[in-house]
């Protein structure tokens, strides 16, 4: 049995198999996975059809990894992939005081470009 990792998800899987050092499961389970979106399908969609994951995952640049004994693998999203999530993401509001008490919320610049710097002693 295999573990994959995707998308925040678990998969186990009996039918994925480890042949020359890389991923290939049926294509159909292969489609079940998070990380296989309709669009980068491979083809044909057959459950007797063994898909190269390892390959697919390749020409699309995204990571497949695998730890040492090839029993645990994880599918990664493509840099492009990565960079448009998180040019969308917002960071939460907090409220912090300068050095002069002076409050100053996250909000108040949102549309500007701002640096935060932390510093932690552990």
């Amino acid at each position: 049995m295999l573990t994959i990792l995707s998308n925040n998800r678990i998969t186990q899987s009996d039918t994925a198999r480890v042949i020359g050092g890389e991923l290939h499961m049926p294509a159909a389970d292969y489609a079940t996975l998070p990380v296989a979106s309709p669009q980068t399908q491979p083809a044909p969609l057959t459950s007797d059809t063994l898909t190269n994951v390892s390959a697919h995952c390749r020409e699309l640049q995204r990571p497949a990894l695998r730890n040492r004994q090839g029993d645990v693998w994880a599918l990664g999203a493509s840099a492009v992939e990565r960079s448009t999530a998180l040019q969308s993401l917002q960071a939460p509001d907090f409220t912090l005081s300068d050095l002069n008490g002076e409050p100053h919320s996250l909000s108040d610049y949102r549309g500007q470009k701002i640096f935060l710097a932390s510093w932690s002693s552990w």
